[in-house]
C-alpha cells in the first residue's frame, strides 16, 4: 500500500525534538513544524539525534548526493516526473524535510527525499533537511527503502530490485519473486523487460514512472527484435542527441507525448530495420463466375459459389473421403 508523505515521517519519526513526542500526530507535527532537532529511533534501534538544516538554492546540488542504494533512478527525475510535487514547492517551499546523515567529507547524503532534493534545484528553492551523525550503510538503507514506499517506483526501478534479488540467489526464478515481491508473475515479467533496456531508451521519454507493461513490452519486442549491431547504433543515434526526444515533441501532456515518443521509437527502428513485406498468394479462377482457389504453400483455399445443396454434398462427401 502507498504512504503518504504526512505518514511516512510520523513513521520515521518516533520522537520529536524536547517535547518527546509519544505518538505519530505528536511526531508529524514536529516535523511539519520544522522543529530544530528531531530525535529518530531508526530501524527500532539505535536513537539518532537529526538537526534541520538549510541548503541555500543554489548549493543544493554541490553540497548533497543521493544515497547510492536508493533504488529510484535520479536520471528519471525531471519537471514531468516530479510534477506532482513540483509545483506546490514553487508556490508554497518545501512542506516536509527530507533525512540524510553527514559525510566525512562535509557534504550530506540524502537517505530519504531525493524527489524533493531535485524538485528544489529544478525549482531553485532552498532544500531542508534533517541530517544525522553515525548512521551505518544498513541503517541507511532502512531510511531509503523505507522512504520510497510513498511514490511507487517504476517498472525499470522494480526490475532492477528484483534482478539483484535473482542474482543474489535469494529467489530462483521468476515465480518465487513473484511471491517474494508481493505481485503478479505478468508484473515481474514487465518489470524484468523493463530493467533490460538501456537508459538511453527510458530516458527518451519524459516520466519513466508512467510507462505501464504494454508500453514496455513493445519497447523490449523492438530494441532486442534487433541484430546486436543495430542495437548499438539505435542506442548511440539516442545518445547523439543535444536533448530528451520527448522535449522534441510538440504536444501537451504526459500521456499524448509518451504515445509520440514511442511511434517515433518505432519508425527509429524500421528505418534501422526495414519490415519485410511478405506477398500474400492470389486467388486464382478455377471455374469463371464459380470456382476460385488460393495456394500458401501446404495450405488450399477454395471458394465456391452458385453450389445446390445436392453439389455441395457431394464436394464434401469426395473431400472427406479423399483425404482420410
Amino acid at each position: 500500500m502507498a504512504i503518504k508523505t504526512t505518514d511516512l515521517n510520523a513513521r520515521l519519526f518516533g520522537k520529536a525534538d524536547k517535547r518527546r513526542a509519544t505518538t505519530p500526530a505528536e511526531a508529524q507535527t514536529a516535523a511539519k513544524d520544522k522543529a530544530s532537532v528531531i530525535e529518530l529511533a531508526v530501524a527500532g534501534e539505535d536513537t539518532v539525534a537529526f538537526e534541520l538544516v538549510k541548503i541555500k538554492a543554489g548549493e543544493v546540488a554541490g553540497k548533497t548526493r543521493v544515497f547510492a542504494e536508493n533504488a529510484r533512478e535520479q536520471a528519471f527525475l525531471n519537471e514531468h516526473a516530479l510534477a506532482d510535487i513540483l509545483t506546490t514547492l514553487k508556490d508554497r517551499g518545501q512542506q516536509y524535510p527530507a533525512v540524510g546523515r553527514w559525510l566525512d567529507d562535509g557534504n550530506i547524503e540524502v537517505l530519504d527525499g531525493s524527489r524533493r532534493r531535485m524538485s528544489c534545484i529544478l525549482a531553485e528553492k532552498d532544500f531542508l533537511i534533517y541530517v544525522g551523525k553515525g548512521i551505518n550503510s544498513e541503517h541507511a538503507k532502512f531510511l531509503s527503502d523505507v522512504a520510497n514506499a510513498h511514490k511507487p517506483l517504476s517498472l525499470f526501478e522494480r526490475g532492477k530490485e528484483m534482478q539483484m534479488l535473482l542474482e543474489s540467489g535469494k529467489v530462483a526464478d521468476q515465480k518465487e519473486l513473484a511471491k517474494y515481491c508481493q505481485c503478479s508473475e505478468a508484473l515481474v515479467s514487465g518489470a524484468l523487460k523493463a530493467a533490460a533496456l538501456p537508459m538511453e531508451v527510458l530516458m527518451a521519454y519524459p516520466s519513466v514512472g508512467e510507462l505501464g507493461r504494454p508500453t514496455i513490452v513493445k519497447l523490449h519486442r523492438l530494441f532486442f527484435g534487433l541484430p546486436m549491431d543495430l542495437q548499438q547504433k539505435f542506442v548511440a543515434d539516442l545518445a547523439s542527441n543535444d536533448e530528451a526526444m520527448w522535449k522534441s515533441i510538440n504536444a501537451t501532456g504526459i500521456t499524448r507525448i509518451t504515445r509520440e515518443v514511442t511511434n517515433k521509437l518505432e519508425e527509429m527502428g524500421d528505418v534501422l530495420q526495414p519490415k519485410v513485406e511478405v506477398e500474400k498468394p492470389k486467388p486464382q479462377e478455377l471455374v469463371k463466375g464459380k470456382i476460385s482457389y488460393t495456394r500458401d504453400g501446404d495450405k488450399l483455399q477454395l471458394k465456391l459459389k452458385k453450389l445446390s445443396e445436392r453439389q455441395a454434398d457431394d464436394i464434401l462427401a469426395y473431400l472427406a473421403d479423399y483425404l482420410k
